[in-house]
C-alpha cells in the first residue's frame, strides 16, 4: 500500500551517474538554465501571494548576493540542474521584495504546511544536506579538513582520504493496540498540552530489525511486550535528517509500566475516544496533526482492522 506523507515525493533525479563527473558539476553550477534554492539559517524563501512557491534563483541571481561556497547539488528535473545553495555564511537572505515581488523566509516546518508535495519533498532534502554539511567539515577518523565531492553527495578528508558520506537516522514509531484500544504516550518535556498524546518512538539501534526496535522501544517506554508488528509506511523528517518508520503492533501484555525519566504518561485510549481527537472533538485527547506520520498510523488503526488477515 502506498502512503503519502509530508517531505515524501521529491520529484528530483539525484543524479547519482552523473554526480561522478567534477567538470559536470562545475559547468552545471554556471549554467544559466540552472536553479539554486537560497537556504538562510536552514530556513527557505516562499513567495507572498495567493500561492505559496519556493523562490529559485538563477546562477546570476546568486552571483549577485555574494560569492557563497556552499553550493551543493539536489537533483536534476527535466533535464534542469536544482542545487541548495547556503546565503548564510554570508549573513545575507535575498531581498523581502524586487522583481519577483514579496517573498519571506520560513522554516521548513512552516514552508511545509504550504508548499505543493514535490516542494516539501525538495525542501527535506535540501535542508537535510545543508545541515549535514555544517556539522561535517572535520574529518572523524583524522581530525582533518574535508572538502565537497560529487556536488554535495559526498565530503573526503583532505588527510586520510576517508570518504564521508550524508546519513539517515531509522526511527520506528508504531501504535500498539489491544483490541479496541491503543496506546499512546507523552515523552518529558515535550508535551505542551497535557492531554496530547502520540504513538511510541525511538531511534533504531545498530544490529537491530525494525520489529525488534519496535518491541524494545515499546517495553522501554511503557513496559508493554508487543508481537505480530507490521509495517505501515515511512516519512523523511529532516530535523535533521530521521526516517520515520510507520508500523503497527499487537499488545501481548497489557500492564503499564511507563519509564518515568523518559516519559510524563503512558495510557490505553478506546477507540471512539481517538476518532474523537482525529475530528477535533475530544476533550480528553489531543493528537498529532496529518503533517507527522504519527497522525497517520493512529488513523489507520482507528478507521480500519489493521490485524484482520492475521485472524
Amino acid at each position: 500500500m502506498s502512503h503519502s506523507h509530508t517531505y515524501s515525493g521529491n520529484p528530483l533525479n539525484r543524479g547519482e551517474r552523473e554526480r561522478r563527473d567534477e567538470d559536470w558539476i562545475r559547468s552545471i553550477a554556471s549554467d544559466p538554465a540552472s536553479r539554486f534554492l537560497p537556504m538562510h539559517e536552514l530556513n527557505v524563501p516562499v513567495s507572498e501571494g495567493p500561492d505559496d512557491n519556493l523562490v529559485w534563483l538563477s546562477a546570476e541571481e546568486v552571483q549577485h548576493l555574494g560569492s557563497f561556497t556552499k553550493v551543493y547539488l539536489l537533483g536534476m528535473l527535466d533535464g534542469v540542474a536544482h542545487h541548495v545553495v547556503d546565503v548564510s555564511e554570508n549573513g545575507q537572505a535575498i531581498p523581502a521584495s524586487g522583481d519577483r515581488g514579496e517573498y519571506k523566509y520560513v522554516d521548513v516546518r512552516t514552508a511545509a504546511e504550504t508548499l505543493s508535495a514535490p516542494d516539501a519533498g525538495i525542501v527535506a532534502q535540501a535542508r537535510a544536506q545543508v545541515d549535514w554539511h555544517n556539522r561535517h567539515g572535520f574529518c572523524s577518523a583524522c581530525g582533518l579538513e574535508t572538502v565537497v565531492q560529487r556536488g554535495g553527495q559526498i565530503r573526503q578528508c583532505t588527510g586520510c582520504e576517508a570518504l564521508h558520506y550524508p546519513r539517515t537516522d531509522p526511527v520506528v514509531i508504531s501504535v500498539v493496540s489491544d483490541n479496541d484500544r491503543c496506546l499512546l504516550g507523552q515523552t518529558r518535556g515535550r508535551a505542551t498540552q497535557t492531554n496530547r498524546y502520540s504513538a511510541l518512538a525511538g531511534f533504531v539501534d545498530q544490529g537491530e530489525t525494525i520489529e525488534e526496535a519496535v518491541a524494545r522501544e515499546v517495553m522501554e517506554e511503557a513496559g508493554i511486550a508487543v508481537k505480530n508488528v507490521r509495517y505501515h509506511s515511512s516519512q523523511p523528517w529532516p530535523f535533521p535528517s530521521s526516517l520515520m518508520i510507520g508500523c503497527h503492533a499487537e499488545a501481548a501484555t497489557t500492564g503499564i509500566a511507563k519509564d518515568d525519566e523518559e516519559m510524563s504518561d503512558v495510557r490505553w485510549f478506546p477507540r471512539d475516544e481517538v476518532l474523537k481527537a482525529l475530528d477535533g472533538k475530544s476533550e480528553k485527547l489531543v493528537l498529532p496533526g496529518p503533517m507527522a506520520i504519527a497522525h497517520h498510523i493512529i488513523k489507520a488503526w482507528a478507521f480500519e482492522d489493521v490485524f484482520r488477515e492475521a485472524s
